[in-house]
């Protein structure tokens, strides 16, 4: 071979080589290139995307065992990457005087190296676990500021993303205030594109009362600004709640229905269902369904009822109010305004009082319930002001209902007919209760041939009856006995007879509820 044609081959090989050296070089820089460049634009993401300063702790880019040479011929098409990534944190706006607004401990997602510098990013899923949602709360607050005029984030799409173990917390106005929390277990979002709606599916514990919650819908887009104004609406459903948390109530909740509107405020409507519903204090368990529609500050828990109607037992009523707490005040203050037009004496009875009913009948009531927020418990500051009416009442307990019988014979002057049996009961009255004594402006009792009228208080506290009124009768005074009794009497008719009444008398009730003293009320004068 001649010197020349040596010299040629000799330089194609070297520049060959270069070449090689050249590409393998290339593909070294690439595969070096990817990791500062995917996490420069994961935090440049982050950052825009939610308004936030960003740290992270670690990146690390695994890649899969290629030559350089194929990095370069194929511009990493086909070629997945994982990202892992650990100790997150977004704090809105820059913020250090609350919690940050996300929080991870670690996150992880796989990418198409050969689009990692397209002008649109596409990951398939991201998984995020550890994570920590802390909803800052609306007002004024101190500006991020922004490196460049363009705040636009990266376009990235994301296909899917899993959130496991995370907390959801969002914070109050006030900053002596506990934050509203929610544990969420699994949540699972899937895209529809750049800044649109996210489907969701999430399993999550309410805090109080406990209980899981089942939940699909969408989600977003998500609101840099105001994370609070972040859209959200689906269906829930809400299983096994433990109403036991709360004082004086008890029973397990099942509830399903649908919700929208933002992370600050949602409004739900429904229906929900406590099969075994009871008062601790009495402990007789009553069927309670509702249905309603209420609207949530999610910043500081407040509720408002738009009506709404239950039924406890066959009883039907309605309730509408709110749940407030005012700036300043350590806990909430209860206002309801209850409305039962036709109640079941033995639903009612059977809730508020321990044993069997004591009485059956119809019940119409109007009242509006007050718990302002003060220290103590419930009935020492509880508040009630309202009517209330009973028909067809009949007492379940023979004692009683016999002794009505007999006075309803006397007062219809006819003591020996026992065709007079098992008369009915009706009650009405205007009460209102505060600082534990109950006043009754008016309280009527009436049974064929005899009504009572009363006025007075009851004190709770010290179980003290004082009530005043007056005793009337259809019959005369001697037409309340038989035999001589009755003859005895006659002379005295005519100074019980007035006001209509065959027997008008002013009487007083003292004592106890226990032991209640019935007696004439010799303070007041006759009329």
């Amino acid at each position: 071979m001649s010197s020349k044609k040596k010299r040629w081959l000799l330089g194609l090989g070297l520049a060959g080589l270069a070449g090689f050296v050249t590409i393998f070089l290339a593909g070294r820089h690439m595969s070096r290139r990817f990791e500062p460049y995917i996490k420069e634009q994961a935090i440049e993401y982050l950052k825009k995307r939610f308004d936030s300063e960003v740290e992270l702790a670690s990146l690390t880019v695994s890649l899969p065992h290629l030559s350089p040479t194929k990095l370069v011929f194929t511009k990493g098409k086909g070629v997945i990457a994982r990202v892992e990534g650990a100790g997150v944190l977004l704090r809105h706006k820059g913020r250090r005087d609350v919690p940050p607004m996300f929080k991870m401990k670690s996150f992880r997602f796989e990418i198409d190296l050969g689009r990692v510098f397209d002008p649109i990013k596409h990951i398939a899923l991201v998984r995020l676990d550890g994570m920590e949602i802390n909803i800052p709360p609306k007002g004024d607050r101190p500006r991020f500021p922004k490196d460049d005029a363009d705040s636009k984030p990266p376009d990235v799409i994301i296909a899917d993303v899993e959130i496991h173990d995370a907390k959801l917390a969002i914070f109050p106005r006030q900053k002596d205030r506990k934050p509203l929390e929610f544990a969420l277990h699994d949540i699972r979002l899937k895209s529809a594109g750049v800044n649109q709606q996210m489907d969701y599916t999430a399993r999550l514990t309410n805090p109080k009362p406990p209980g899981l919650i089942k939940s699909k819908g969408k989600f977003g887009p998500w609101n840099a600004e105001t994370p609070s104004d972040t859209p959200l609406a689906g269906d829930y459903v809400f299983s096994d709640a433990d109403l036991g948390v709360f004082k004086g109530i008890a029973g397990r909740l099942q509830s399903t229905g649908k919700f929208k509107g933002q992370l600050g405020e949602i409004e739900a409507t429904g229906e929900a269902r406590v099969p075994d519903f009871r008062l601790k204090r009495s402990g007789n368990p009553v069927s309670l369904k509702t249905t309603f529609e209420v609207l949530v500050d999610g910043t500081n828990g407040n509720t408002i009822l738009k009506p709404v109607h239950a039924l406890l037992g066959s009883t039907k009523f309605v309730t509408s109010g709110a749940v407030i707490k005012h700036d300043g005040d350590p806990r909430r203050t209860i206002k309801l305004d209850v409305d039962m037009p036709e109640g079941n004496m033995v639903d009612i009875m059977r809730l508020a009082m321990p044993g069997q009913p004591m009485m059956a009948g119809k019940l119409t009531l109007k009242t509006t319930i007050l718990v302002p927020p003060l220290t103590g418990k419930v009935v020492e500051k509880l508040e009630l002001a309202g009517r209330f009416d009973i028909r067809e009442g009949k007492f379940l307990k023979s004692g009683i209902q016999d002794k009505l019988d007999g006075f309803s014979r006397r007062g219809q002057g006819q003591p020996n007919n026992q065709t007079i049996d098992d008369v009915d009961s009706a009650m009405r009255g205007a009460f209102k209760l505060d600082d534990q004594v109950i006043t009754f402006s008016e309280l009527q009792f009436v049974i064929p041939g005899a009504a009572v009228d009363l006025a007075g208080s009851y004190k709770l506290d010290q179980d003290d009856l004082d009530f005043h009124g007056t005793l009337k009768l259809v019959a005369k005074v001697s037409q309340t006995m038989s035999g001589w009794k009755r003859i005895l009497l006659k002379p005295i008719d005519p100074i019980f007879a007035k006001n209509g009444a065959g027997t008008f008398v002013r009487i007083q009730v003292k004592g106890s509820s226990k032991d209640p003293q019935f007696g004439r009320d010799k303070g007041s004068k006759e009329d």
